[in-house]
């Protein structure tokens, strides 16, 4: 993955979202993306998407600009993991990952059912194809997402804070089957708040606040951070001792 971010802002009516963002990153697999919430991480993931505008700069990813008109090719070259996996409730698991198959790649079902199930099989969801999201639980219904991410044999892989609303357990099934993607070389940016998953699997981190990157490096950064605001991060996230 080659990653062009230059001079980006955004901002959500008066309030700078991310402020004036510059970094160049090539050869990656896996960038992980730190923070705490509000510090604009989520809303970089959206941009790099192409699910927003933005006020000023550019981002360019793999030679594709945001900005050349030619968004709806590359959107469908990327593959999204929201944090509520969005699944439509009336859809089973299958129609779920196959509409969109269907409605925005203009595939048939006949040609692309196969390949579907054995990516329900490989994350262990081949027996739940038939229920509803409501008849399984949040990580199957979280895996049944990246499923349908995959499915679209995506360029790019996006996950946005895939494990924020699960329990541990879950978190772990869920990162468990993350984890198979990068054994598969897949290229993918992910939103995490799981600090030893991203020391485990991330090539790159980047750690924002306040709308602006302040640390960036391989993951051996966050044995040795350098900046004060990682040091408290990873502070707070890593230990918690009450008074």
């Amino acid at each position: 993955m080659k990653l062009e971010i230059k001079h980006l802002t955004k901002l959500y009516g008066d309030k700078i979202v991310l402020n004036n963002i510059d970094i160049g990153l090539e050869n990656i697999q896996i960038l992980a993306l730190l923070g705490a919430s509000g510090s604009g991480k989520s809303t970089l993931l959206r941009l790099i998407a192409g699910l927003e505008p933005y006020q000023q700069g550019e981002i360019i990813v793999n030679e594709r600009s945001m900005s050349s008109g030619k968004l709806d090719a590359y959107r469908k070259s990327v593959g999204f993991v929201f944090q509520d996996h969005n699944l439509f409730a009336h859809l089973s698991i299958l129609d779920n990952i196959l509409l969109v198959l269907e409605k925005v790649h203009k595939r048939r079902r006949e040609d692309v059912i196969e390949t579907v199930m054995k990516l329900l099989e490989r994350f262990g969801l081949i027996e739940h194809a038939h229920k509803l999201p409501h008849q399984i639980s949040g990580g199957q219904s979280q895996r049944a997402s990246i499923v349908r991410a995959l499915a679209i044999k995506p360029e790019l892989i996006l996950l946005d804070e895939p494990t924020s609303s699960l329990d541990p357990v879950l978190t772990y099934e869920v990162l468990s089957a993350i984890k198979q993607l990068a054994e598969d070389k897949k290229d993918f940016v992910i939103v995490t708040h799981e600090i030893g998953f991203a020391k485990s699997v991330a090539d790159y981190i980047i750690f924002m606040e306040n709308g602006q990157i302040v640390e960036h490096g391989p993951k051996s950064m966050l044995d040795n951070p350098q900046s004060i605001e990682l040091k408290m991060f990873l502070n707070k996230v890593l230990t918690f001792m009450p008074e």
